[in-house]
């Protein structure tokens, strides 16, 4: 299925035989279990069940930031369990936000009541708490100092709803913001990057924006059945009495032109993704954190204007994901992904959208910074029909054989 959703794309179908053939190694290399204590090892098969889309490249990181990046995903992720978790009544889980940082202190703690699917994280804490005490100071330092700040700021918005467009920055500020934070200070300490990258705490807090504003964007309807509201009031009332209205038929219209806004709104974090880009020096911090955004900003063009957002979650092919996986690994290619989605998004940009004008200022603001250095690729509809033709034959011969196969680890790759 994944070869035959990228017909048309034979650039996708050529990065997927790579990627199956061995390719992922460049992005997924094998680690050394053999020589990892028990805990560290506990810790690494809980990365690799609970994220879709980090595992593989915190697994690429060098040196010792992979284990503390590792442990950072984890504790936070173990935070977020906890959030997540309706069956834990308010009076209970306040405190628990409150007062998470102290658990990784404590090497007997853990949590046994809940019921998310990512609860073993919880359950078995101290796994990663002990794997925490044994970081170097400099990290634990950072990873504490998020935690408490991600776990008050998660424990405020569960009394009170995303209202305005500044809460929806100050919401997606803890509980991605800080991870962008956190993860910059990170790379500082580990000497791998310039002191700079773990100071300029605007550029990083944009970086998790730029993510978790897609992911709420994409996730409407999942959210909605799961009983939740991300989407900003402010923006979704301009168009709708109630923000569940949107998944109705008749409402079509009014979701798109909210869509589209807010669409708008997460391309502003743009620019200061490219400038945190460009500032990188190591390989492998960088892929980590280019992979990411420039699979956000693919899924942003396919949600802009699409009516299946609110039908279902929509997602790239996989083959696009392998793609960029496999291609993000310097700046020009970067900011040339970054022009080629941003063309599509202008390419669909209404006259009577109520955001048109918004949307390319933005659009425009983000070509400057893009296409002075760097030139759009070639797309699919440029490959002669020669080309296209074998591509066609290709995936008739060879589907089955993949379909036969085990698929990448990193298969969903637009999770949360």
């Amino acid at each position: 299925m994944d070869i035959l959703k990228s017909l048309g794309h034979p650039e996708e179908i050529f990065n997927l035989f790579k990627f199956k053939m061995g390719g992922c190694r460049t992005v997924m290399p094998k680690l050394d279990y053999e020589s990892m204590s028990e805990s560290l090892r506990a810790c690494y098969v809980y990365l690799n069940q609970t994220s879709r889309s980090f595992a593989a490249v915190i697994q690429a990181l060098d040196g010792e930031l992979r284990h503390a990046v590792c442990i950072f995903y984890l504790v936070l992720r173990a935070l977020d369990t906890v959030e997540d978790d309706m069956t834990i009544p308010l009076e209970k889980k306040v405190p628990l936000l409150h007062h998470f940082h102290t658990f990784l202190y404590q090497p007997d703690w853990c949590f046994t009541e809940s019921k998310e699917k990512d609860r073993q994280v919880l359950e078995d804490f101290p796994s990663i708490s002990v794997e925490f005490r044994n970081l170097a100071p400099e990290y634990q330092d950072v990873i504490s100092d998020i935690c408490h700040r991600m776990g008050v700021g998660m424990a405020e918005f569960l009394e009170k709803k995303v209202g305005s467009m500044q809460d929806w920055d100050k919401y997606c500020h803890y509980v991605a913001g800080l991870v962008g934070v956190g993860l910059s200070q990170l790379f500082s300490a580990s000497l791998l990057e310039d002191p700079e990258v773990g100071r300029d705490t605007e550029l990083a807090n944009s970086m998790g924006l730029f993510l978790q504003k897609t992911n709420i964007i994409r996730d409407y309807l999942e959210d909605q059945q799961d009983g939740r509201s991300f989407w900003p009031e402010e923006a979704w009332s301009q168009f709708a009495s109630r923000l569940e209205d949107f998944s109705q038929p008749q409402h079509l219209s009014s979701a798109l032109a909210c869509l589209n806004l807010l669409v708008t709104d997460a391309l502003r974090h743009v620019p200061d993704v490219i400038a945190y880009l460009s500032r990188l020096r190591n390989q492998s911090v960088f892929n980590f954190c280019a992979i990411p955004q420039v699979m956000a900003i693919a899924t942003l063009s396919a949600c802009y204007n699409n009516p299946l957002v609110f039908q279902g979650v929509v997602k790239i092919r996989k083959g696009q994901a392998v793609t960029l996986m496999m291609e993000a690994t310097n700046m020009q290619a970067v900011q040339s992904m970054i022009a080629q989605y941003s063309q599509e998004i202008l390419q669909k940009v209404s006259l009577s959208d109520p955001s048109q004008a918004n949307t390319l200022c933005i659009l425009g603001v983000i070509r400057e910074k893009t296409l002075s250095k760097a030139v759009l690729p070639t797309r699919a509809h440029n490959f002669s029909h020669v080309y296209l033709s074998a591509a066609t034959i290709l995936a008739f011969f060879s589907w089955q054989y993949l379909n036969s196969t085990q698929s990448p680890n990193s298969a969903d790759m637009q999770g949360r």
